[in-house]
């Protein structure tokens, strides 16, 4: 784990982000990528909009530079793997796969089906192992000090809070799309002629692991259709 930040970066944090307001999503990625060079990362779920900022990388030729990190649980509907497989040939993308010590079987072996509890410490348990110590292992194998992902202020509550750049987990965080709206995602990937999740014709607006993923409802829509509606954050981008 990374004990001290950039010395230029931490004090002066709210001057960077006053900075990357002015800039396009595109934009920002670029000025991580300069900051940083080799301790830049993107992180990428190969959820419904995850093709956005990956296109965003490949079209700024950062494809073979960045590190892009995949957090795969072990858990992932068959249709995402599906979709990853067809980015990943049709941006040319080199990705590194981040996966859990425990396998799926040994982890149930252990501690049970975490998710099927209706526990919240459970659900903690469960992201702990399969999502946030796997970042944390790639991210301190190649020493990176600032990642990037697609989170953006209208998913949650916890993201409405959120900065373009903040620190999680003694790192710092980038969101270049924290402002995008639904139609911004929409419009962008029909533009550039990306593909959609096959989860996303069958009503999903959200998708994760299989057995936590549900498509939108009557009454319940968006992340909260995530996590049985016990939560709406898996962990990765928050501090507890």
């Amino acid at each position: 784990m990374i004990e001290n930040i950039h010395e230029d970066i931490q004090p002066n944090l709210s001057k960077y982000n006053q900075e990357l307001i002015a800039l396009k999503a595109q934009e920002m990625i670029t000025w991580g990528y300069k900051k940083f060079d080799n301790q830049f990362a993107i992180t990428t779920s190969f959820g419904i909009q995850s093709s956005v900022i990956l296109n965003m990388v490949r079209k700024l030729c950062l494809q073979k530079k960045i590190k892009i990190f995949w957090i795969d649980t072990g858990y992932l509907p068959p249709e995402t793997y599906q979709y990853a497989e067809k980015l990943i040939e049709d941006l040319s993308l080199e990705i590194e796969v981040l996966q859990s010590e425990l396998s799926p079987a040994r982890m149930e072996a252990i501690y049970g089906k975490l998710w099927e509890t209706n526990k919240t410490s459970d659900l903690d348990k469960y992201h702990e192992l399969r999502k946030i110590k796997p970042l944390e292992n790639g991210l301190e194998k190649y020493n990176i000090h600032c990642w990037a992902s697609g989170v953006r202020s209208s998913q949650t509550e916890n993201r409405k809070e959120m900065k373009f750049l903040d620190i999680i987990r003694q790192r710092l965080s980038l969101r270049p799309l924290l402002n995008w709206t639904n139609k911004d995602i929409f419009y962008y990937m029909e533009e550039n002629n990306l593909p959609t999740h096959p989860l996303f014709s069958k009503g999903y607006s959200t998708v994760g692991d299989w057995h936590s993923s549900s498509p939108d409802g009557n009454k319940t829509k968006g992340r909260a259709t995530r996590f049985g509606g016990i939560k709406q954050e898996c962990g990765i981008h928050t501090n507890n």
